[in-house]
């Protein structure tokens, strides 16, 4: 089983839902304002918030406090966030991507080096396992959405590269350059997505024991702890008997 998806699952079961939701949504909103900021305050003519406000929506942050975050870039005194990718090697070898909104890179650049160091592995300079993943769409649907045939040919028909089926729902890949057009398409066959946003995909796997994937899911739920970092993407790869240990 590859990918750390499962493993935020899990990580999200075991911690504390209140402050696990808190985060989400402190994090949803810091992407919202950079979005209505970086464009125009209407969804309808900015992509990126139309997509953020849509991911926010999913998991019911409040309209009030959508409303705020995008009040707070049209006023003109929020903070100035930059977008920071930091890129390095978790135990085991298993390269990782950090995606922050910072605005302070040496607090954010700090805190980032210090997750990697304390859990035995190194922050790279950009691009040193960047080549291990490609920038890919990703749109997630809900179990009830539609049977697994039903969806994958609604993903054909929208231009999309793969779906993945599971008890917990449909998850839905296309090239990045794509993402709007097989959004649309999926959302007129399927109803509203769960989420839609663009990630970092593996290309290739570092396969870890027990040992090492606990210590690297230590250092993705320290990092999605960090207040300016907003996702983590990770290529390791684990067997069903030990996610199923970690899952228990």
């Amino acid at each position: 089983m590859a990918g750390h998806s499962q493993f935020k699952n899990i990580m999200h079961r075991k911690g504390r839902q209140d402050a696990v939701r808190s985060k989400m949504f402190s994090k949803l909103s810091r992407e919202i304002t950079v979005a209505a900021k970086m464009g125009t305050p209407d969804p309808a003519m900015n992509p990126r918030l139309r997509l953020a406000i849509q991911n926010a929506k999913a998991v019911s942050l409040p309209k009030d406090n959508i409303q705020r975050a995008i009040n707070k870039a049209s006023g003109g005194d929020s903070e100035n966030y930059e977008e920071v990718r930091y890129e390095g090697y978790g135990p085991g070898g298993v390269a990782v991507i950090v995606e922050a909104l910072t605005d302070n890179r040496n607090r954010t650049a700090s805190n980032v080096r210090a997750a990697f160091t304390k859990s035995g592995g190194a922050l790279g300079e950009t691009g040193s396992v960047g080549f291990m993943f490609a920038r890919v769409g990703e749109i997630v649907y809900p179990a009830d959405a539609g049977s697994a045939d039903a969806v994958m040919e609604a993903a054909i028909m929208a231009g999309a590269e793969d779906v993945t089926s599971d008890e917990s729902g449909h998850t839905i890949l296309c090239a990045f350059e794509d993402i709007g057009d097989v959004s649309k398409g999926l959302e007129e066959a399927l109803g509203e997505a769960t989420s839609v946003k663009a990630i970092w995909k593996p290309a290739t796997t570092a396969p870890v024991d027990e040992d090492k994937a606990l210590s690297v899911l230590r250092l993705i739920s320290t990092l999605d702890d960090d207040d300016d970092v907003q996702n983590v993407y990770a290529n390791f790869e684990v067997s069903d008997e030990v996610m199923a240990k970690l899952s228990a």
